[in-house]
């Protein structure tokens, strides 16, 4: 494990502890928080698959609420806390280090008014030579120890009824997250489309969804182009 001290972009001002053997975050996570709409009426937030906490520390920037970041892997979420300490944001920054499986052990049910989740993005296959060998890598990009669905299942769980969950994640699995979306009842409200080449495929969806929203209101935002972001480069990983 090498432990390194980087800075969370330049315009936050903030610092992140980052291992560069292992875990690094990626450019989704921040597109992820800046999706995020915070009203005066929020009193907490949950980000789910936190990771080393990106998406917490760029929501302090918007609210004074309390916000909680829940990761799996300790050695990530030891490095969440690290970052947190280093900003001086205990007071309103808490990470819990489980599975998101096991949310109800720490929350009431329609406890929370907002929901965000950067997942893992792949599926295990039959093919196990697509999976990373190194474990905490591969539990960070793939489903080995949680799935779609259960970012569903404990979204609903948290959310007050009308509060928005939002979530990032690949093109190739809208249709899958749709299904499941409209499953656990929510409706979706804005999907805005990341591409590295407006010319080429989108390679990310970031979506806004209602629990117990209703349909018929879906707003889609302007494409964005990462591909001028060159301030970004070398600084965070690739997309997943």
């Amino acid at each position: 494990m090498t432990i390194v001290k980087n800075d969370l972009y330049d315009y936050y001002g903030f610092s992140i502890y980052q291992d560069e053997d292992n875990f690094k975050f990626s450019l989704d996570s921040i597109l992820l928080a800046e999706f995020v709409d915070i009203d005066k009426k929020s009193n907490n937030i949950v980000d789910l698959c936190t990771g080393n906490a990106p998406v917490p520390l760029i929501l302090s920037t918007k609210t004074e609420k309390k916000i909680y970041g829940v990761e799996l892997q300790k050695s990530i979420a030891d490095l969440a806390k690290m970052s947190i300490k280093e900003n001086k944001l205990e007071d309103r920054i808490e990470i819990i280090n489980d599975n998101i499986k096991n949310i109800s052990n720490y929350f009431e049910a329609e406890s929370v008014d907002i929901v965000t989740c950067n997942p893992p993005y792949f599926k295990v296959s039959n093919n196990s030579s697509l999976i990373n060998e190194n474990r905490i890598k591969a539990i960070a990009r793939h489903e080995l120890e949680m799935n779609l669905e259960d970012v569903m299942i404990s979204a609903r769980y948290l959310l007050k009824n009308k509060a928005p969950l939002y979530i990032v994640h690949r093109c190739d699995r809208l249709e899958e997250l749709i299904v499941y979306l409209n499953k656990y009842r929510f409706g979706i409200k804005k999907i805005q489309f990341i591409y590295s080449n407006v010319r080429k495929e989108a390679i990310m969806v970031l979506i806004k969804a209602i629990k117990n929203g209703n349909c018929g209101s879906l707003k889609v935002s302007p494409p964005m182009d990462i591909s001028n972001m060159v301030s970004f480069k070398g600084i965070f990983n690739e997309v997943k």
